[in-house]
């Protein structure tokens, strides 16, 4: 991102040193840029401005009130999987008319409080679900807006725990279910069909699966036309790739090229959930490297932070671009960069080559998404800071949790 940049030597993100953000506020930390995640969100809405249409931002990418703040000013909506999530919207000034409840174990008190904000949609994903919803609606003398979600059983060709719409996978109906479910749900007095929709998988680097996914929906909204149902909206939703290492995603305006015509003579509300794309590569996690330590077999640059910090690449294996804070005229030396938590699986970034000392900051790039979000506490280590950057100016939208904070609700046993 052209927000997150070297000067001289020394990473900025904006007008901000990452070494004067460490002084301030140590480390590790997120640190994020306001610009990057405002020209994402608005580089979807401009390219698909041509039809009618509700960019839904997919709160689990990154949950802080604060981004989500920025984007409800947008005119964001937003995609949630918990009612936790719904309560960060609303405390962040967000539209719940603009909300779109999606998940596989929806709990009757999560949709009552739906329900009674006034949510968009529930994107429903069996046949369980929409008897509780309907039950539940029923006992509020209201009725439930759903978009059934269906599975289309579409190979995204991504690492298969992100992957969402194969037959093998927990979400959605099944695309030969889809039809008949409609029918049941038709008749229900407590529900109201506005929609369907399908989500096929995360970190996509091409629009081959989501017009596969999307032309087999539109079928699905044929058949539904033909018995009588008309839909207003569509969600295809998210799931467009972001660089990591060498990855060449679509632009925002090739997603729109692909996707747009097929909806061109259609009265559909188009809706889309992106997230990763969103706020991935306007973070970074920045650490400091405790210790260089090397063995016969490798050197480890040990840093502060730690799979608990960062989950993905101790999940994923995934690869994240590590870089030094400073740029330095020294030996390069290949490191495997490592935490403090007690498991071999705790690495940030092996066979990295890197000109650094003990002492030295690090980044760990496209953090934005998926990282504090999938922390943890685990080995007693208290959550991170997350530091905005908006130009000239830092602001601490999530102070670091203290020892104290980490056992709250907790006791001993009585003597």
């Amino acid at each position: 991102m052209t927000q997150i940049n070297y000067r001289k030597n020394e990473l900025f993100v904006e007008d901000i040193a990452l070494s004067s953000i460490a002084k301030t506020y140590n480390t590790p930390c997120y640190v994020y840029s306001r610009k990057a995640i405002e020209s994402n969100w608005l580089a979807y809405d401009q390219a698909l401005a041509k039809h009618d249409h509700l960019v839904c931002y997919a709160v689990k990418a990154n949950s802080n009130i604060a981004v989500i703040n920025l984007l409800a000013r947008l005119g964001s909506g937003f995609d949630i999987v918990s009612i936790g999530e719904l309560e960060r919207v609303i405390r962040a000034g967000g539209d719940p008319a603009k909300v779109v409840f999606a998940g596989v174990a929806k709990r009757a008190d999560e949709m009552r409080r739906a329900l009674e904000v006034g949510i968009r949609c529930f994107n429903v994903e069996s046949e369980q679900e929409l008897e509780r919803l309907n039950l539940v609606a029923a006992n509020m003398d209201l009725k439930a807006p759903i978009s059934i979600r269906v599975n289309p059983d579409v190979d995204a060709g991504t690492h298969p725990y992100i992957s969402t719409g194969l037959k093998e996978n927990k979400f959605g109906i099944a695309m030969e279910q889809a039809l008949s479910v409609y029918q049941r749900a038709a008749k229900m007095n407590n529900i109201e069909i506005i929609g369907t929709g399908c989500h096929i998988g995360s970190q996509l680097t091409g629009m081959e699966p989501f017009v596969d996914a999307l032309k087999r929906v539109l079928h699905l909204a044929d058949q539904l036309e033909a018995e009588g149902i008309t839909l207003k909206q569509i969600d295809i939703g998210g799931g467009l790739g972001i660089c990591y290492n060498n990855e060449v995603p679509p632009t925002h305006q090739e997603y729109a090229d692909a996707i747009l015509p097929l909806l061109a003579d259609r009265d559909l509300t188009l809706l889309i959930e992106p997230g990763r794309s969103i706020v991935g590569n306007a973070g970074v996690l920045l650490t400091e490297v405790e210790y260089l330590k090397s063995n016969d077999e490798k050197s480890f640059a040990i840093v502060d932070a730690a799979m608990n910090d960062l989950m993905r690449p101790s999940l994923y294996n995934a690869w994240q671009n590590i870089q030094p804070v400073v740029i330095k005229d020294i030996t390069e030396q290949e490191y495997d960069v490592v935490g403090p938590v007690c498991e071999t699986g705790d690495f940030l970034g092996r066979a990295r080559s890197l000109k650094i000392e003990q002492g030295d900051l690090l980044v760990v790039r496209s953090a934005g998404a998926y990282g504090f979000t999938m922390s943890s506490t685990y080995n007693s280590r208290p959550r991170i800071a997350e530091i905005l950057i908006d130009t000239d100016q830092a602001h601490l939208i999530r102070r670091r949790e203290t020892i104290d904070e980490l056992m709250v609700g907790e006791s001993t046993l009585p003597k």
